[in-house]
């Protein structure tokens, strides 16, 4: 448990540009495909089941979710894609509300994408590493899921996306992670530390003890 990430707590949604919060701490956003696991994985980051609201029909949520943190920075999550049947122009409407977060965020620190890791790097990942890169955005990959995997069919997985993630442009880390058991919460931990310029305060904390 991190009694930092403990702390979050819903803030707002946002349903079109117009509507997102003004711009203050570091922000760090999640997306992923809509079974992938994203409102779990953010529930157990912040040790709390119930925040990160999962819907009933994978896909459907278009809005963007903001989640405060004690010192103002905040975790921001993503609708989901790649899953819902909805009408093209709802489907343009809404890739373009995100693009638009995505794209002009001053305060977006860094973006993980989360990925099913038995079915990982699908076209709509592929896209958002893409655009990630064009905007210089970091990306931590995380492979969820990976209790659904014996430990060397895991292992193999993770070598093989990191080759691959090695190819492309910009700054980009991955592991395996599970949003069931928790393995790989500590990595996670430090990575969105890392990016909410957390070192100082977490070397005060420890020098404290």
């Amino acid at each position: 448990m991190n009694p930092y990430f403990q702390q979050a707590a819903f803030r707002q949604s946002a349903a079109h540009a117009a509507t997102l919060p003004q711009e203050g701490g570091a922000e760090v956003a999640f997306a992923g495909r809509s079974n992938s696991g994203k409102s779990s994985t953010i529930n157990r980051v912040c040790s709390r089941r119930g925040l990160a609201r999962t819907s009933k029909t994978p896909g459907r949520t278009q809005l963007i979710n903001f989640f405060s943190l004690p010192d103002g920075a905040q975790l921001v999550d993503l609708p989901g894609y790649g899953y819902a049947k909805v009408p093209d122009p709802v489907r343009r409407e809404w890739q373009s509300f995100i693009e638009a977060y995505l794209g002009r965020r001053a305060c977006l620190r860094g973006l993980v994408i989360i990925m099913d890791i038995r079915h990982p790097l699908t076209g709509h990942d592929r896209l958002l590493l893409a655009w990630a890169g064009q905007r210089q955005l970091p990306v931590h990959v995380l492979l969820n899921k990976c209790d659904k995997l014996k430990r060397g069919s895991a292992a193999s997985t993770l070598l093989q996306v990191r080759r691959e993630l090695d190819s492309l442009p910009g700054e980009i880390s991955v592991q395996a992670f599970s949003a069931e058991t928790g393995e790989g919460l500590e990595n996670l931990w430090k990575q969105l530390e890392c990016w909410l310029g957390r070192q100082d305060e977490i070397r005060d904390e420890f020098s404290v003890q």
